[in-house]
């Protein structure tokens, strides 16, 4: 039921109250932070509301009138209410700043996120972090879901309900195993690598989608050949490495094993896998406590 408009806001209610309290009005205007004029105007406005004079002006300061006495009676209640009510929101807000739900792609959540962790740790130690890796789909429905306050994605798609910002660029590659074929070629053309049974992630990789989108793009009637679907890169990687087959990763996932030598990346030519890392949170919201700090922190790892 909404409230009657001859009920003064609680700006002015408080401000009665330290009018009385101090004895003064131009010292509760200096308590409240504001100039005496303004704090003569707002009790102005308050007895227009309620249709009778609240202080009476003397030479040793405002005195409340009877009524005004009256109503500062009320007011009290309504203004300690008023400040369990801050109270209570302070806790909830305290609360949930303590702990933040993340959703990264395994790309991410595996070679950016410790990095953004260990800062994040080093600037606010008291916040309990929780990560849930998962796929470029998964991670956007979680943030949808409300399971994460933000989410990391490798997929060039958008997702409705959701907005983005570029967090870090990333480039997949083209890997084999040292002993392959192709380990030892100058170049390997489009045309056989769109040939190629090729050891993917499971449908709803953002490295599996950009792949397959920017193929099929550059080659006409392209159909996906896949020879082996694994769920984790580390298992993609083994098996490229014992020469299984061949596979496209993230620079950021194979940068190791091919300085290691255990992989080794095969040149495509005419084909460009870069592609943006994104954060991700819901449409028309803002992103607050330790979601907006872990988020300037991405955004600072990669400046």
């Amino acid at each position: 039921m909404p409230l009657s408009p001859r009920v003064p806001d609680l700006a002015a209610l408080d401000l009665l109250l330290s009018v009385i309290e101090l004895g003064s009005l131009g010292r509760a205007a200096q308590a409240h932070g504001i100039s005496q004029p303004s704090a003569s105007s707002r009790i102005r406005y308050l007895e227009k509301l309620v249709g009778t004079p609240v202080l009476e002006r003397t030479t040793l300061g405002s005195l409340p009138t009877p009524a005004g006495a009256l109503i500062a009676e009320w007011a009290r209640r309504v203004v300690d209410a008023a400040e369990q009510l801050d109270a209570g929101i302070g806790t909830l807000r305290a609360e949930r700043d303590s702990r933040l739900r993340v959703a990264a792609s395994q790309t991410v959540a595996e070679y950016l996120f410790p990095g953004w962790l260990m800062t994040m740790r080093t600037g606010a130690p008291e916040v309990t972090i929780a990560l849930e890796a998962g796929n470029s789909v998964e991670v956007a429905q979680a943030v949808l879901d409300g399971k994460a306050g933000i989410g990391f994605i490798e997929s060039p798609q958008s997702f409705r309900g959701l907005q983005s910002h570029e967090v870090a660029r990333d480039e997949l590659l083209v890997v084999v195993a040292p002993q392959h074929k192709w380990a030892r070629r100058g170049a390997v053309t489009l045309a056989e690598l769109a040939a190629t049974p090729l050891i993917q992630r499971e449908p709803g990789s953002g490295s599996r989608t950009l792949f397959e989108k920017v193929v099929a793009h550059a080659v006409p009637g392209w159909q996906p050949n896949i020879a082996l679907e694994l769920s984790s890169t580390t298992a993609i990687k083994t098996s490229v490495a014992a020469d299984v087959g061949v596979s496209v990763l993230s620079s950021l996932a194979v940068a190791a094993d091919v300085a290691a030598g255990h992989l080794v990346v095969a040149e495509v030519a005419e084909l460009d896998l870069s592609r943006s890392l994104r954060a991700v949170w819901p449409t028309g919201q803002r992103l607050t406590g330790p979601a907006r700090d872990l988020y300037s922190i991405a955004l600072k790892a990669s400046a």
